[in-house]
């Protein structure tokens, strides 16, 4: 896949939700492109929409209006079952409060997604066994998730999105439960996964720490792109 194939896609993206009477644009029409290998973050005060434009690009919420492509199929025509296949084997997810498995240890919760995708338990089994020893969790396998700190858990989350390889990993607000030295740990962790695998991320933040390490940097502002700069290599 050449450095400029386009992963995701958005045309003029709006979301809005109702409370009560109010109508809340959450997005605004928004178009982006995100490309194989880019390291972006969408920054923003809160309400500007990031974690909104984050969910619809994962296929977890939505658009009221526009169109999104993911690896070249416009997920709106896809029916529910079909968007949650998707989901599995084309996007990582890793969430602000980890989400990891609680009765399961650190190995079964990263290959609890490549279970789901029907992929052989040896071939599991070698490639969690990799991620975890290359983030720095060796020795640490076999510990449930309330046996591991913020930043282990968040390692293992980090493993889990990518165990499954797939085409883009989604990190929201993922130093946000990390004190400074946890936080900037797994960002250069990750980081190195963008530059050595080719991992294409895209994170939400308020962290001043991640948009310094990013290479890309959209600013949205009341669910409209306000800036979208690429930083030089």
């Amino acid at each position: 896949m050449s450095a400029d194939k386009v992963v995701v896609r958005l045309e003029q993206v709006a979301r809005v939700y109702r409370q009560n009477s109010l109508a809340v644009h959450a997005l605004r029409g928004i178009s982006l492109e995100i490309r194989k290998g880019d390291f972006a973050v969408l920054v923003g005060p809160s309400g500007s929409g990031k974690t909104t434009l984050l969910n619809v690009i994962g296929g977890l919420d939505t658009p009221t209006a526009g169109r999104i492509w993911v690896a070249g199929t416009e997920t709106g025509r896809m029916s529910k079952s079909k968007l949650a296949e998707m989901r599995l084997r084309k996007i990582g997810f890793v969430f602000q409060e980890f989400n990891l498995i609680p009765v399961l240890s650190a190995l079964e919760n990263v290959e609890f997604v490549m279970l789901l995708q029907g992929i052989p338990e040896a071939e599991r089994r070698v490639r969690s066994n990799a991620l975890l020893k290359e983030l720095g969790l060796q020795g640490l396998e076999h510990r449930r998730p309330s046996e591991l700190s913020g930043g282990q858990q968040q390692r293992v989350a980090v493993a889990r999105a990518i165990a499954a390889e797939p085409i883009i990993v989604l990190p929201d607000e993922p130093t946000a439960n990390l004190d400074s030295k946890a936080g900037g740990a797994l960002l250069d962790l990750m980081r190195r996964l963008n530059e050595q695998k080719g991992v294409t991320f895209v994170f939400s933040t308020h962290d001043p720490m991640v948009v310094e390490r990013a290479r890309r940097v959209v600013r949205l502002k009341d669910g409209e792109i306000e800036a979208d700069e690429r930083r030089p290599e």
